[in-house]
């Protein structure tokens, strides 16, 4: 495509040419020690009017007015030198097969011309730009909110040069865990020292942001680096992750509030997605409990893998709703069926097994919430975690679907409340169906997922915007934490890797303190502890101070996956369903100290919360 030239391109290309004219006549008074060799006046200008045409063609050759002066730059250089290696071939061609008339052409002139030449052109453009910037910038670095940016690598020294044409950022000092680079300094500014230095930095300059420039590191060293900043009371910014940078997809200074989820530093997961998507691809597939946090992001997911269908069971009609709009707006081309139903009712799962025959299963419709189930709603529990999922699993056995998939919960380890009672119970239907069905029952165990419904993460939000206090229930009270894309990749991994029968546990990591989980959702919003108190209200009924993954007498297996482990529980009776559908259909609604009494029948394990009091104190 041609070049316009533009008036200021012409202006370039006049100083080019004078370029030119500069270092060949200064070339030759360097060579005669300042003194014109007036004997040799015609071939000077012999010489100079065949270098100029030459030269000419040599810059638009080379592109040099592709390019803005003002952000000239390494490649901006290399155009400028293919130019003047061009120029300075031209004058040793004119040199050799010319037959130029007075004295022979110095020798001496075939190094200085391209050296003067560079010198100039080089020159002038670098003076620009520094003036240019000079006049557009200046007093910039003085206005700016001082910031520390913690990285000194590649990404460090490309913000750098970002924020000092930004009003609003004044960066003072880079810090690095690289010892080596102490002492040293990047585009002007000091390396001050390691992370470890941060509080202390901030303090000497009066700074009270940072911005984490460590697209490379690994999710521990950027935990570390934002736990240093959130605990010094700074507000924490960071740079997108290499992926995105070497993708395109963000520039290096769109930035962004450090998060809950980079204060666990969990690392990425990574899944067979070839895998996921030959057991999943041109598959019919129901999700229940679809508008919920865990079901709508394995519908998410699941659109990746193209399906040939997704059914969307959901009771609520704005969760549906929602749900089926994000499709609209950001997979229109999923083909998608929003169903409104509950799992209990018997005749509408019959009907969409029917007449939209899924092959596949994911069950995450569940009441979740500990307190709400354990006073008042015990028996709702049961009703829809067993009961539903008992419905759910004798249609899928009749109608011969392929995978059947449990989404569970830790709460069902050693459970102390209805909730983690009734989901335990749901999982032994699935191990007592897998024991004589054709369909593969797999079940899929994991603790918190950020922000989910109900989770203490919106809730703390929602205290701190307020203006507190943030409400936690103990000072020693843990959980293992998960994002929601997360745990929805690791339960496609473990759906498509499941024989039957399998309780897949997922890797949660390290447990958190929820004080400190709060301390620093505070400190991320910008306050401190003495302007948002935290407030200790006591345990909820139910309520563990900590959460396990496996049960006592369970024991684990790995898989191929290294976030993946099975627990083998101990196996159900012949009878058990059998017994258990009875029970369900027999029995009236029962109050809540009924359905405890009646449910330590089916769940051994299961110690209600007056029993568990002694346990609870052991674990403080």
């Amino acid at each position: 495509m041609p070049v316009r030239i533009s008036a200021h391109a012409s202006l370039v290309f006049l100083f080019d040419l004078l370029a030119v004219v500069i270092a060949w006549v200064g070339g030759l008074l360097i060579r005669f020690n300042f003194i014109w060799p007036s004997d040799s006046g015609s071939s000077i200008f012999l010489i100079l009017a065949m270098l100029l045409p030459i030269h000419a063609v040599a810059c638009y050759w080379a592109g040099l007015y592709r390019g803005l002066w003002r952000f000239a730059s390494i490649p901006d250089l290399k155009r400028v030198l293919n130019a003047i290696a061009f120029s300075a071939v031209g004058l040793l061609m004119i040199k050799t097969l010319f037959d130029v008339p007075g004295p022979v052409l110095p020798r001496s002139t075939l190094v200085l011309y391209p050296v003067l030449l560079a010198a100039i052109m080089c020159g002038g453009r670098l003076a620009w730009r520094m003036w240019k910037e000079h006049w557009m910038y200046r007093g910039l670095p003085a206005s700016g909110e001082p910031v520390i940016i913690v990285g000194a690598g590649n990404s460090g020294r490309m913000l750098v040069h970002t924020l000092e044409h930004r009003a609003e950022w004044r960066v003072v000092a880079l810090l690095d865990d690289d010892h080596t680079k102490w002492g040293r300094e990047l585009s002007g500014i000091p390396i001050e020292g390691g992370v470890d230095a941060l509080p202390q930095m901030l303090k000497k300059h009066n700074a009270a942001h940072v911005i984490l420039a460590m697209p490379s590191a690994l999710p521990a060293a950027i935990k570390r680096a934002a736990n240093t900043a959130v605990s010094a009371n700074a507000k924490v910014f960071i740079v997108p992750g290499i992926e995105e940078l070497m993708c395109g997809r963000v520039e290096i200074d769109a930035m962004r509030p450090v998060e809950v989820e980079d204060l666990l530093g969990r690392e990425p997961v990574h899944i067979n997605a070839v895998h996921v998507h030959q057991v999943f691809a041109r598959r019919t597939i129901l999700v229940t409990g679809a508008g919920g946090s865990i079901g709508s992001e394995l519908c998410r997911q699941l659109a990746n893998f193209e399906p040939k269908r997704l059914l969307l069971l959901e009771i609520s009609e704005f969760a549906l709703y929602s749900i089926t709009e994000w499709f609209a707006s950001h997979h229109p081309e999923v083909n998608i069926v929003p169903l409104i139903g509950d799992v209990r009712d018997e005749a509408r799962i019959e009907e969409i097994f029917s007449v939209w025959r899924p092959q596949a299963v994911f069950h995450a419709a569940a009441y979740k919430h500990v307190p709400l189930m354990e006073n008042g709603n015990a028996w709702q529990a049961v009703s829809n975690n067993v009961f539903g999922t008992l419905r759910l699993a004798h249609c899928a056995h009749r109608h011969g679907v392929e995978r059947f998939v449990l989404i569970s919960t830790d709460k069902a380890v050693n459970p102390t409340n209805i909730m983690g009672a009734t989901k335990r119970l749901a999982e032994m239907v699935c191990q007592a169906f897998s024991m004589s069905s054709d369909t593969r029952f797999g079940i899929v165990r994991f603790g918190n997922v950020l922000g989910s419904s109900g989770s203490v993460v919106p809730k703390f939000q929602a205290q701190i915007a307020q203006g507190g206090p943030v409400t936690v229930t103990h000072p020693e009270i843990t959980r293992y934490f998960m994002s929601i894309p997360e745990a929805a990749q690791l339960v496609l991994q473990a759906a498509a890797q499941g024989e039957n029968g399998e309780i897949f546990v997922l890797d949660m990591g390290e447990s958190v303190k929820i004080a400190d989980l709060a301390r620093n959702m505070i400190h991320l919003s910008g306050y401190t502890e003495e302007q948002i108190a935290i407030e200790f209200t006591g345990l909820r009924p139910g309520e563990k101070l900590y959460e396990e993954l496996l049960a006592d007498a369970e024991q684990t297996l790995p898989t191929p996956h290294p976030k993946l482990r099975i627990a083998r529980s101990p196996q159900v009776d012949e009878d058990f369903l059998g017994n258990l559908q009875n029970w369900l259909e027999s029995s009236t609604p029962l109050d809540d100290e009924n359905v405890r009494h009646d449910i330590q029948q089916w769940v051994a394990e299961y110690t209600p919360p007056s029993a568990g009091k002694s346990r609870v104190c052991t674990a403080v």
